[in-house]
């Protein structure tokens, strides 16, 4: 009876090698369909395409940006009082400009200095204003910026001059274009202030072709 018994049992120990390597051995014709989809689909090529051409772009308008000359004029530590305590940041005054007759200027607050930084960038190319100056390089008439309590007188200047500022104002100056400028800080010397009186006094100025037609007569007869 023993004997018997014995033959009876099944033999567990096989079936289960069988099985595993038709697990591990056979193959899903399922996934080798899906692979070979992707391989001939066409989408992917124009996928691509489209990512190279993303890229290009951007690298384009990295360029077109880089025309700008950049001059950070301040960098300073604020702190923020909340409920939780006080938060440490950091805050930058950036003048853009390409020394051409256009320029700008951008103050932005962050954590970081390098973020802070880029946020004045950004800002700074967004506010560029076109300059109006003479072919010697330096203003039509005397001008007068004021922001706050703040106020920069601007004079031009004969040729060989160049340009007598110092601080925020000639950061601005020069990289608006002028050659030679005469400069004189009237007032407060907050960076911020004397960066916008500046800008105001240089973007009120009158072209002879302006006064002109204020005063309805022509070139010649100014």
């Amino acid at each position: 009876m023993e004997d018997i018994k014995q033959t009876t049992k099944p033999n567990t120990n096989n079936s289960a090698q069988s099985t595993q390597t038709k697990k591990v051995g056979g193959s899903n014709p399922q996934n080798n369909r899906a692979n070979n989809n992707r391989s001939a689909n066409p989408n992917n090529k124009k996928n691509s395409s489209r990512s190279s051409d993303e890229r290009n772009k951007r690298k384009n308008e990295k360029r077109t940006k880089s025309e700008f000359e950049e001059k950070i004029v301040k960098i300073s530590r604020i702190s923020k009082t909340t409920k939780g305590g006080r938060t440490m940041r950091f805050s930058a005054l950036v003048v853009v400009g390409d020394r051409k007759g256009r320029v700008g200027f951008g103050i932005a607050k962050a954590l970081e200095v390098p973020n802070a930084i880029k946020k004045a960038l950004k800002m700074a190319e967004n506010n560029v204003q076109k300059i109006a100056m003479n072919k010697h390089g330096t203003l039509f008439h005397d001008v007068l910026g004021r922001s706050g309590a703040a106020k920069v007188l601007i004079k031009p200047a004969p040729s060989g001059t160049g340009i007598i500022a110092g601080g925020p104002i000639r950061a601005v100056v020069e990289l608006a274009g002028f050659t030679d400028v005469y400069t004189k800080n009237m007032g407060k010397n907050t960076p911020i202030n004397m960066v916008r009186a500046t800008m105001d006094g240089i973007t009120s100025q009158y072209t002879p072709r302006q006064i002109a037609k204020l005063r309805n007569k022509s070139l010649k007869e100014l």
